[in-house]
C-alpha cells in the first residue's frame, strides 16, 4: 500500500538525529575531510560528492574527494587514505570497494587520530570504522523480494531467478542486498553473510556486473544462455538493471513478462520504474549520508564526539523506501512521482 508523505519521516528523523551543533565557519578553519568513493562516474557517488561539497561549504571546512578507477579498485582507495593521513585530515568518509582489503589502511588512519566513517557499504568487520552511515541494505533487499513474490503470486513456486550481483569477492553491501532479496522472495539464503551457498533450485545463477550497465548487459546475456526460462531478475543496482534490460530486449524478452527489481532509487532508476523497465526499486539517500558524514567530522574536530549508531543496529540507518507504480498488499511503497521528488536527497 502507498504511504505517501508519511514515509518522509524516516529521512527527516535521520537528519534530526544527526543535527549536530556545529561551530561557526571561523571555528572550523583547517578542518580537512576526505571523501573516497568507489568510482567518480556512478550517479550514486556523484550525488554523494554533491551532498558532501554543499555541507562542507556550509560549515566552512575543506573537502578533498578521491575515487577508485573502477568498482573494486582497492589500490587507489588505499593510496587516497595514505594521502589524507599525510595531509593531516580530521576525518575520512569512504565507500569501500574491498571491504576487507581496505581495513589495514583504515586502521592506520584511525591510529593517527582520524575519524573514519563508512558510507553506504560497511567495512568487514563493521567495527573497523568509527561509524557507518548507510541504508539497511538487507531490508532494501527484503522489500524488493517481497514485492516480487507478491507480484508473481503462485508463479513464485516455479520461478527461475537470475542474480546480477556486483563483485565476486562479495562486498558487504552486495551480500546484504542479495540475501535480503532471497529472504523476501522466499528463498532460504543459508549463511546470510555470503551468497552462492544456497540450494534452492529456482536460482538460475549469479553473474557479477560490477555495478555498471555494461556488466549488467553481459551478465544477463550469460544467464540467459544458461537458462532461457528466467522469469525474475534481481540486480544489485539500477545501472546494472538498465544493462540487463538491453540484453532482455535483444533476446526478444523485453515485453515486460520478466519481473526485474533493483536497489538505489536514483532519478534515472526511478524513471526506469516509471517506464516499466524495472518493476520496483528500494530507494536510499546518498546525499544525506555524505552530508551527515561531513557534519559528524566537523563536530568531532570541535568536541571529540563520535556519532552513535541507530539503537539496536551497528550502523546509523539513513532510511529506505520501496518505489513502484504497482503496489502490492502488505508491502509499503510510494509511487514513482513521489520517488522522483526524493531521489537521492
Amino acid at each position: 500500500m502507498k504511504t505517501g508523505l508519511r514515509n518522509l519521516t524516516c529521512v527527516a528523523g535521520a537528519a534530526a538525529l544527526l543535527a549536530f551543533a556545529i561551530a561557526p565557519a571561523s571555528a572550523a578553519d583547517n578542518v580537512l575531510i576526505g571523501l573516497i568513493t568507489k568510482t567518480d562516474t556512478n550517479p550514486f557517488f556523484v550525488k554523494m560528492r554533491e551532498g558532501a561539497s554543499a555541507k562542507a561549504k556550509e560549515l566552512g571546512v575543506t573537502l578533498q574527494t578521491f575515487a577508485g578507477k573502477y568498482d573494486g579498485d582497492n589500490d587507489t582507495q588505499v593510496a587516497a587514505v595514505e594521502n589524507l593521513i599525510s595531509a593531516g585530515a580530521k576525518g575520512i568518509l569512504i565507500t569501500p570497494s574491498d571491504t576487507k582489503g581496505i581495513v589495514p589502511a583504515i586502521k592506520k588512519a584511525r591510529d593517527a587520530g582520524i575519524l573514519v566513517i563508512a558510507l553506504d557499504t560497511p567495512l568487514d568487520p563493521i567495527e573497523a570504522a568509527d561509524a557507518t552511515f548507510a541504508t539497511d541494505n538487507f531490508q532494501a533487499g527484503v522489500l524488493i523480494g517481497e514485492w516480487a513474490a507478491k507480484t508473481l503470486g503462485d508463479k513464485t513456486k516455479t520461478a527461475h531467478v537470475a542474480f546480477l550481483d556486483a563483485l565476486e569477492n562479495q562486498p558487504t553491501v552486495d551480500v546484504a542486498r542479495d540475501q535480503g532479496f532471497m529472504k523476501g522472495f522466499g528463498i532460504d539464503p543459508g549463511d546470510v553473510t555470503r551468497y552462492l551457498d544456497e540450494k534452492d533450485p529456482r536460482i538460475a545463477g549469479h553473474q557479477w556486473g560490477k555495478g555498471a550497465e555494461d556488466g549488467g548487459r553481459t551478465g544477463m546475456e550469460n544467464l540467459l544462455q544458461k537458462d532461457p526460462d528466467i522469469s525474475v531478475v534481481y540486480t544489485i543496482n539500477e545501472p546494472t538493471a538498465a544493462g540487463a534490460w538491453e540484453a532482455l530486449k535483444a533476446s526478444g524478452k523485453g515485453d515486460g513478462s520478466i519481473v526485474m527489481v533493483s536497489v538505489d532509487g536514483g532519478c534515472p532508476g526511478v524513471k526506469n520504474v516509471k517506464a516499466g523497465v524495472i518493476g520496483a526499486t528500494s530507494q536510499q539517500y546518498p546525499l544525506l549520508m555524505a552530508s551527515m558524514g561531513v557534519a559528524a567530522v566537523a563536530e568531532f574536530a570541535k568536541s571529540g564526539k563520535k556519532p552513535e549508531p541507530t539503537p539496536g543496529l551497528k550502523f546509523f540507518n539513513t532510511g529506505v523506501k520501496l518505489i513502484t507504480d504497482k503496489p502490492v498488499s502488505g508491502v509499503e511503497s510510494i509511487s514513482t512521482d513521489e520517488g522522483l521528488k526524493l531521489c537521492w536527497g
